[in-house]
């Protein structure tokens, strides 16, 4: 039976993992290699200057004490008894949506998967809604891709809303933009100290955008794509190496060409 591979960032007792894993369960071998404790927002960190070690929590679950990717490379590398044929992330408690894919360490998951290359999901859940119906979409999907495959280098971000979804919206990642994003307060020895993330969302062009699906009220699959380079631009800049180039070698110090000799040892 092809295993499966389960894991997400807000740690391993997550009720939304609990949800998945169910959800997946007939699919394949579900293993359940999850962060130890939260890890919201880690983005795609990895641990390289400590060890990890593995905790057994009950068949095919364990915890890591380290980062979603962490959990995904050591589940991918050797740590499962077969590489798995698909990376299911989730399911997230809050949504994932436009530029917050950055910090996410529910998409840094799927992200890692897709680097090592198996196809890979992230599932995230609007506040206040049903794990067991998000299960079921993300079920849904990951049946598609375990028939249909993905794109090379391509994962795809899910987003279910807090009520019944009215169905599947393909999306493109919409703009997230944050007001207020600093609170400075004092400890009790009057130093300050500072809040991130605090202020109120607003969205940008909501058409046709993950954002705009999810408000209202359809599931929203974003494909993402690992090759951040932006290729119209690069084709645009094209004349701009010769002309860097140039110029750096117009103001870089001239090398003497002649090696300084040793001083000769004075004969007594």
């Amino acid at each position: 039976m092809a295993v499966l591979l389960v894991t997400n960032d807000d740690g391993v007792h997550a009720v939304g993992l609990a949800a998945l894993a169910a959800a997946l369960e007939d699919l394949g071998e579900v293993h359940v290699l999850a962060p130890e404790r939260e890890q919201s927002a880690c983005g795609h960190a990895l641990t390289l200057h400590r060890p990890l070690s593995v905790h057994r929590w009950g068949e095919r679950r364990h915890s890591v004490n380290g980062t979603p990717s962490d959990c995904v490379n050591l589940g991918v590398l050797g740590f499962l008894p077969e590489r798995p044929v698909l990376v299911v992330s989730g399911i997230n408690h809050g949504s994932n949506l436009g530029d917050d894919v950055t910090y996410s360490g529910t998409v840094s998951a799927a992200m890692e998967g897709t680097l090592l290359g198996v196809p890979s999901i992230a599932v995230s859940l609007m506040e206040g809604g049903d794990f067991e119906a998000a299960g079921r979409v993300a079920r849904q999907i990951a049946m598609r891709v375990l028939v249909h495959g993905l794109p090379a280098k391509t994962l795809l971000n899910v987003n279910v809303p807090a009520t019944a979804p009215k169905g599947i919206r393909l999306t493109r990642l919409g703009h997230r933009v944050y007001a207020g994003k600093i609170v400075e307060q004092a400890d009790p020895r009057g130093r300050p100290h500072y809040w991130i993330g605090a202020g109120p969302p607003e969205w940008e062009a909501l058409e046709g955008t993950d954002m705009g699906a999810v408000h209202e009220g359809w599931t929203s699959v974003s494909p993402l794509h690992m090759d951040l380079t932006h290729h119209r631009a690069l084709a645009q800049m094209a004349d701009w190496e010769p002309a860097l180039n140039a110029t750096l070698r117009a103001k870089s110090p001239r090398v003497a060409s002649a090696r300084v000799k040793p001083a000769r040892k004075r004969r007594r």
